[in-house]
């Protein structure tokens, strides 16, 4: 039995399975470097996202000023701000007078949406970010994370109101951002993430770069393997959307940690970095249609300039 080769001699029994074995090796080769750029990719976008948002100190503070926009943030920090100034004032004998919680909150309102806020809040949030993403180390508050609202309350309309009850403003006013749990959160516990999350960021996109690449390269269609290229990333941004889905339940269990205000606060936060990621994705599958609808036209073309089927 014997069957023609591309070069137009006769293969024997022996020599077709030789070649059917460099066939099937060649297009499992291509089948691993598609899987390869997929996972890479899939470690990359939320990896890339997750640095620049959440471990960069400079990132998350430009998130968390972002968020401070948002009316339900205003509202819950004012409400945490009107339980602390309230708090001063009944500590400095504040019951000599009335005191009036409309009033302390009216002011509290209006330092929340006015342009004093948001710098203030990414700041609060900058040093919040860097107790749990830094090196362990002793000092005030090593074993709690806190936030400190002082520079809030030292505020034009906050400091008025708590000025007329003779109470000075404190250097320093900490409000813990968890409550007491079995297994508290440690200072510098996410440090390692921040000393290898760039690495890992940094690496799944060459990966991904250099596997798409040898994709490319091994195929013997460019047509076909753009295009597979193209369902690579519809398959991220897909299955980045349903992770989030899956992934509320976890960060409702993380969000039990803060209890009132706070919570309401991260929970502002956490729908903001939602969005965030979300747009990287949905940026992902626009960029896997755009693939995917490429590879078709060359897949096209070529076939033309074949003269055949693509």
């Amino acid at each position: 039995m014997t069957a023609p080769s591309t070069s137009g001699k006769p293969l024997t029994c022996g020599g077709f399975s030789r070649f059917a074995g460099v066939r099937f090796a060649a297009a499992l080769s291509r089948v691993v470097l598609w899987l390869a750029t997929t996972v890479a990719l899939a470690v990359a976008i939320p990896a890339g996202w997750t640095q620049l948002h959440v471990v960069d100190a400079d990132g998350y503070a430009a998130m968390a000023r972002e968020a401070a926009f948002d009316p339900a943030l205003q509202s819950a920090m004012a409400a945490e701000l009107t339980t602390r100034a309230m708090a001063l004032i009944a500590a400095h004998g504040g019951g000599r007078q009335p005191v009036g919680g409309a009033k302390v909150h009216e002011a509290a309102a209006a330092f929340t949406a006015g342009p004093e806020f948001p710098p203030l809040f990414a700041q609060a949030n900058r040093a919040a970010h860097g107790w749990l993403f830094t090196d362990e180390r002793s000092g005030q508050n090593a074993g709690q994370w806190v936030v400190d609202v002082a520079p809030m309350l030292n505020d034009g309309s906050l400091r008025q109101v708590l000025t007329s009850y003779h109470v000075p403003i404190p250097a320093n006013l900490t409000v813990p951002i968890t409550v007491s749990v079995p297994q508290p959160l440690r200072q510098g516990q996410l440090h390692p993430l921040a000393r290898w999350g760039p690495w890992v960021t940094v690496g799944a996109i060459a990966l991904s770069g250099v596997c798409a690449a040898l994709t490319l390269f091994a195929a013997r269609r460019r047509g076909k393997a753009l295009t597979s290229l193209g369902v690579s990333a519809l398959l991220v941004g897909g299955g980045g959307w349903a992770a989030i889905e899956i992934g509320d339940g976890y960060l409702n269990h993380a969000l039990n940690r803060t209890t009132g205000d706070i919570r309401r606060i991260a929970e502002v936060m956490v729908d903001h970095a939602e969005a965030s990621l979300h747009q990287w994705l949905n940026s992902t599958l626009l960029a896997g249609i755009v693939v995917v609808g490429f590879g078709v036209i060359v897949a096209i073309v070529g076939g033309l300039r074949r003269g055949g089927p693509a």
